[in-house]
């Protein structure tokens, strides 16, 4: 198989015994949409096939196929915690590894870039700055609640003049702001280390409290990490051509038209 060109460096790596070996070019096709819709992604180096997975991944079907013929190598890092666990499933989904002459990443991708990103990462987690602090969670949640009642109870002792309207909303508006940011905070699983436990407060507070149904925010928000500002990828910049109806939709489309500007890859 020839060897893959392009700017990147390219990585010379040892290779496992009785696995397949594949170049970027024959990866980048088993994007989802050519060769009989197959979905293929690369993890460390590791190619595995998730056409058929890719519907019972418990993130949602879409995060994973969004890396369809790409290196997920760091995004598998981000969203799974407990790793060990999740690559025992992997093992059945493997189908070979890169040839030693082809680099860990696509061509389109700055080795230093990838590089300083990992020892920024690194180096965040030894800090220990992703570890919660449940004091400061728990008066989060406290005072959410202390808002949201005193809201109602404002409304419901002083009556529905425009003074007590206006503080009761008041009260109510806040509340509902940060419980959407708490939530958010329990759709990372970022608050407890446990993720039933993330999910099932952040029921609690987007369902119970907010009145929204908590699977439709993580599909929609897992699809935006996954795919930051990728447009037809990331749902949060899905609203062309409405909001975009005036001129060019986005930056990735005006790029194209000027030689001089690179248009974003996704």
């Amino acid at each position: 198989m020839p060897p893959q060109t392009g700017s990147a460096e390219k990585d010379t790596q040892p290779v496992s015994a009785f696995l397949q070996l594949f170049t970027w070019e024959e990866i980048k096709i088993h994007n989802g949409h050519g060769q009989g819709q197959k979905q293929w992604l690369v993890i460390d180096r590791k190619v595995y096939d998730v056409s058929k997975f890719s519907r019972q991944h418990p993130g949602g079907s879409r995060v994973i196929s969004h890396y369809a013929g790409q290196d997920a190598t760091d995004a598998f890092v981000a969203f799974h915690n407990d790793k060990s666990l999740v690559k025992k499933y992997l093992k059945s989904l493997l189908i070979g590894e890169l040839a030693p002459d082809q680099p860990s990443f696509e061509s389109n991708k700055k080795k230093s870039l990838l590089e300083d990103f990992r020892e920024l990462r690194c180096t965040v987690e030894k800090m220990g700055l992703l570890r919660p602090n449940y004091t400061f969670f728990f008066l989060i949640f406290l005072h959410i609640m202390v808002l949201d009642a005193a809201s109602w109870l404002v409304v419901w002792y002083f009556g529905i003049s425009l003074l007590p309207f206006m503080v009761g909303m008041a009260f109510f508006i806040v509340a509902q702001i940060q419980m959407g940011w708490f939530q958010h905070d329990l759709g990372h699983c970022s608050v407890f280390r446990k993720p039933k436990w993330n999910r099932l407060l952040q029921i609690v507070v987007i369902s119970v409290l907010k009145g929204l149904p908590a699977s439709w925010w993580n599909h929609l928000h897992n699809q935006h990490h996954a795919k930051p500002n990728c447009f037809r990828k990331d749902p949060d910049l899905n609203m062309h051509p409405l909001l975009f109806s005036l001129g060019k939709t986005l930056s990735v489309e005006v790029s194209m038209g000027i030689p001089s500007l690179h248009p974003y890859d996704f």
